[in-house]
Parts: C-alpha cells; sequence; structure tokens
C-alpha cells in the first residue's frame, strides 16, 4: 500500500523536500497520462476491429449507400467543389407540381420468357389424344372437328450414368512368321488407369466448378455403383495436370503476353506436405486479361510457398504493359524495377477502407461524418464511370477525362485539405494513408480506356478457388497445388468465355492426347476457348434475351 502524508506531515516539510515531491508527481502524471492515452488508442482500435468483425460476420457486405445521388460537382474561380443536392437542383422558378402522390411504375412482364427459356433444349414429344370411338360417344358420329393441339411442358431430368467402355482391338498374325499386328485403337488416358476423359471430366466439374470434395464425390460414385478411392482421384488431377491440361496452361501464359492491359490477385491457402510445419500458409496468384477486354478472356492460377516479389517477377518477366493490384507493395517493386510495366490501382480497396471508416461512426450520426461525404464522392465516380460501359476505348477514354478526371481531382484535393484534421491512427488515418498514398495508382485508369477502374474481375476469378477452399480446407502437396492451379485456371478461362467446363474438359482430354507425339504445340489454337472450330456443344447456350 502506497504511503500517504497528512496534513500535519506536509505542514512541517521543508520547501526544498516539497518542490520534490510536487516536481515528482508532475513526472507521474505525465507519464500515466501517456500510458493512459496509449491504452485508449489500443482500446479504439481493439473496437474498431470488434465492431468490424461483427458487421463482417453478422451484417450486410454492401458497401452500398442509400442515396446514389447525394453528392454533386461543380467549377468555382476554376477549382473543383461538390456540394450539396439541394443546391444542385434548386431552381426557384420552377412550377409546383398539381399532385405529390408518388404514382407506382410497375416493371413491364416480359412476353415469352418461358419459351425462350426452353427453346434451346431438345423436346420429347409426349402425345394425349382421343380415339375415334371416344369422340363419337362424346359428339356422336362425325360431330367432331379437330382444333389446334393445347401444349403443356415440363422439365425433365436424367440423372447420370456409368457406363463400360470395352475397345476389342483386332490382333493379326502371319502364318508363315511370328510377325502380329494390332488394329489402330486410342491409348488409354493414363497408363494402367481405367479413368477416361468423361470420368475426369466429372471429377473436375465436381471438385473445381461446383466444389464438391473428393470424399463427397466417392460416395457419390459409389451410389452409381462405381468404387473409386479418393485417393485415386487425387492422383489422377495430378497426373492428368502435369501431362495434358499443364500443356494448354503454359500455351495460355504464353498468350497472356499480348494483352497490353491485365490484372493480379492473390489469396492464402494451406497445404499440408511442403516440407514446412503442417498447415504453413501458401499462396495462389491469380493473373487474368483485362476485364475491359471481354472476348478471348484468361484466367491463370499460379501456387507458390510464399508472397515475396519473386513470384509476380517471374511470372511477368516477359509482359509489358500495364497491371491493375490492390495496391500490393510487391507490384510497386516490380514497376521500379522495370520501365515497360506499370502498375494501375483499385479503387474499391480505397472505397473499403474509408466504408470500415465510416462503419466505426454510430448510425444515427454517420450523415454527419465527412466520411459519408467521400464515399459519396466515391460513389459519384463510379457512377459516371458506370455509364461509360458499353463505349469503345477510345470513347470512353475521352469521357474519362472530361467527366470522370474532374471527380477525381475533386477527391484528392479535398482529401488533401483535410488530411491534417483527421485523428492520428484508427481507421480514419488508414484510408487517408491508403487514398493518398496510393493517388498516382489510383488515376493511371484515367490514362487508357482499357484499364478498369477496379480490381473486382480478379476477385471475381479467384472466388471459385476461394469457395473451393472453404470446403476442402487444405491441399496435401505441392504437386496437388499445382495441378489444382492449373486446372482452376483453365476452369475459369472456359467459364469466362462462355464454355460448359465438363464439356470443354473431356474435349481437351480427348484431343491433346491424339497429340502426344508433336514437336510443338500449334495444334492447341484450335483448342482454344474461343476457337471457332470447337464442337458446338461445349459452347453455354445463350438466351434469346442475351442476344
Amino acid at each position: 500500500m502506497a504511503f500517504k502524508y497528512t496534513e500535519e506531515q506536509l505542514n512541517k516539510l521543508d520547501k526544498e523536500l516539497l518542490i520534490s515531491l510536487f516536481l515528482g508527481m508532475q513526472d507521474q502524471m505525465e507519464e500515466l497520462t501517456k500510458q493512459t492515452e496509449a491504452l485508449n488508442e489500443k482500446m479504439q482500435l481493439m473496437m474498431e476491429q470488434l465492431i468490424l468483425s461483427k458487421k463482417n460476420r453478422f451484417g450486410r457486405s454492401s458497401e452500398k449507400l442509400e442515396d446514389p445521388n447525394q453528392i454533386r460537382f461543380m467549377e468555382v474561380n476554376g477549382t473543383i467543389v461538390f456540394f450539396n443536392e439541394a443546391e444542385a437542383v434548386c431552381d426557384l422558378e420552377a412550377p409546383e407540381p398539381e399532385e405529390l402522390e408518388l404514382k407506382k411504375v410497375r416493371p413491364k412482364k416480359q412476353a415469352g420468357k418461358r419459351t425462350a427459356d426452353l427453346s434451346d433444349l431438345p423436346v420429347q414429344r409426349v402425345e394425349h389424344y382421343l380415339t375415334e370411338e371416344e369422340l363419337t360417344a362424346e359428339f356422336g358420329k362425325n360431330g367432331w372437328k379437330q382444333l389446334p393441339d393445347m401444349i403443356s411442358r415440363c422439365y425433365q431430368f436424367i440423372p447420370a450414368k456409368v457406363e463400360v467402355e470395352e475397345h476389342h482391338i483386332g490382333v493379326y498374325s502371319s502364318k508363315v512368321d511370328e510377325h502380329m499386328v494390332k488394329a489402330p485403337h486410342p491409348r488409354n488416358l493414363l497408363r494402367g488407369s481405367l479413368v477416361s476423359p468423361s470420368l475426369a471430366a466429372a471429377i473436375i466439374n465436381g471438385k473445381y466448378v461446383n466444389a464438391v470434395p473428393l470424399y463427397r464425390l466417392e460416395k457419390e460414385f459409389e451410389r452409381y455403383g462405381l468404387a473409386i478411392p479418393r485417393q485415386n482421384m487425387a492422383n489422377w488431377m495430378i497426373r492428368l495436370g502435369e501431362g495434358y491440361l499443364g500443356i494448354m496452361y503454359d500455351y495460355l501464359h504464353s498468350l497472356l503476353y499480348e494483352y497490353h492491359v491485365i490484372q493480379a490477385d492473390e489469396t492464402p491457402v494451406l497445404v499440408n506436405k511442403d516440407g514446412r510445419p503442417a498447415g504453413s500458409q501458401s499462396w495462389m496468384w491469380v493473373y487474368r486479361s483485362g476485364f475491359m477486354q471481354q472476348e478471348r478472356q484468361i484466367i491463370l492460377y499460379e501456387y507458390q510457398k510464399t508472397r515475396n516479389a519473386s513470384h509476380p517477377r517471374k511470372f511477368l518477366k516477359d509482359y509489358t504493359g500495364i497491371c491493375v493490384t490492390d495496391g500490393y507493395q510487391v507490384y510497386h517493386t516490380l514497376e521500379k524495377e522495370r520501365e515497360d510495366l506499370r502498375i494501375a490501382g483499385c479503387w474499391v480497396h480505397c472505397r473499403r477502407r474509408f466504408h470500415d471508416a465510416l462503419e466505426m461512426v454510430p448510425k444515427a450520426h454517420q450523415k454527419e461524418s465527412v466520411l459519408y461525404l467521400i464515399m459519396n464522392q466515391i460513389r459519384a465516380i463510379y457512377r459516371e464511370e458506370g455509364k461509360l460501359s458499353d463505349l469503345s476505348s477510345e470513347d470512353r477514354l475521352t469521357q474519362r477525362q472530361l467527366v470522370v478526371k474532374p471527380l477525381v481531382d475533386a477527391f484528392f484535393a479535398y482529401l488533401k485539405q483535410i488530411s491534417s484534421k483527421t485523428p492520428q491512427n484508427g481507421k480514419v488515418k488508414e484510408a487517408f494513408t491508403y487514398a493518398l498514398n496510393h493517388e498516382r495508382y489510383l488515376r493511371v485508369f484515367l490514362e487508357d480506356g482499357d484499364v478498369p477502374i477496379d480490381n473486382n474481375a480478379s476477385e471475381r476469378a479467384i472466388r471459385g478457388f476461394c469457395i473451393g477452399k472453404k470446403n476442402w480446407e487444405m491441399i496435401d502437396t505441392i504437386n496437388g497445388a499445382t495441378s489444382s492451379a492449373i486446372i482452376y485456371s483453365i476452369a475459369e478461362t472456359a467459364k469466362a468465355n462462355n464454355l460448359k467446363p465438363y464439356d470443354y474438359f473431356e474435349y481437351l482430354l480427348t484431343e491433346i492426347p491424339k497429340h502426344e507425339d508433336d514437336t510443338n504445340t500449334d495444334f492447341l489454337e484450335a483448342l482454344l476457348p474461343w476457337s471457332a472450330t470447337l464442337p458446338e456443344h461445349i459452347r453455354k447456350p445463350v438466351k434469346r434475351t442475351e442476344k
């Protein structure tokens, strides 16, 4: 227990001792104040993390605000400024409306939608007609006439089935000597294995497209009378990835260099046996062609143990152009090393930080916050950018310079104006620091009509893998991770080009083995997802409403 002086004891102390005690107390108070402030800052950060974690778990994920037209911009004395909705639309001479009741606009029912949905499906006709005797009994002799049929439709589902394809290969020998010959026949897809292109495609479609773990596929095959241990399926995927599909992956990798805009992202993954302690974190990187290039899209995954700059440096060593990223520092390092590579930033990551900071403000006071105004500025930028999606690259660039650039200029001007008034730590400071530090990267899309405003396309491309890894949690080996990257790449590329993944994989695994002895890869040109020579059944049917 600390010693306490009484009033009588203090009166007996000499002046020097009192001064010494007072100065010591001052030092202690100053130190305690610093400690209290530090603890308050830590508590604030912990509360922010708690609030965000609860919102991420239980709240909605949308970053949308209530009013998309809240912010307006104008030029005053040569400076772009923003002002509120009332000032923007105010017109004192506008006549008063005669009616204030809002008229509901009902969406027009789309005619022929059901017919369009059924138009591309095969039809099995089932007839229901009355016999001559039944008609005579109902109407009398010759007392009826045939009207147009009433047609009723319903969907029929035909479940999968498993068959054994038995090849009988003719074997012939000479009567004169021991010379023998076999009739031409296809090789087995994998030596010593019963797997066929259709079965392999079914496993790939289940695991890599529909995110079904192998143990569930094993049980599903058992219901069809097929006993395939999951270990066999895993081995097949590795061998097929290395032996056949890897050839297509490498070819797509070389084609990716031809695009002057690409996008990149990465996500963590656990690999069980990679020479490190079990469960060590590894990374799956994704590289894709620029989203604004809608035709001939390429999406490639690459497995790596770490997240350092050496991996994109090697993968992009022959690439020249613009790469859109989420602001991860290793890409900026690459840009500094090379003159032929430019990095573009992601406005979604910028917006997300301001959104997280706004979530820290009590809901009742959010609209009074500077953060709310900033979020509306970003929304205005996105609103105007969204109007340009159907334009050509040249026209989009022109409109970005005329309409979007002034909004971006005003956004950064406002941030710089008030940044000194922001807290020195926490989510608000993090948001301001991110935006201002990445300004040069966030402006790149204003200089090229093919550069997207954000990196959402890469995040969508990696989503299938993220859904899958939640089901199987961990990849067992490095070979499994590498083969998974190859197969995921082809699956996502097929989907991006409107192909049916199962049919495309079956076709690839049927055609590629035929060229096993080829000395070059020219044959792959005809197998690319956008090749005009692909069988029509591989392409996803296009509904009439989409044409």
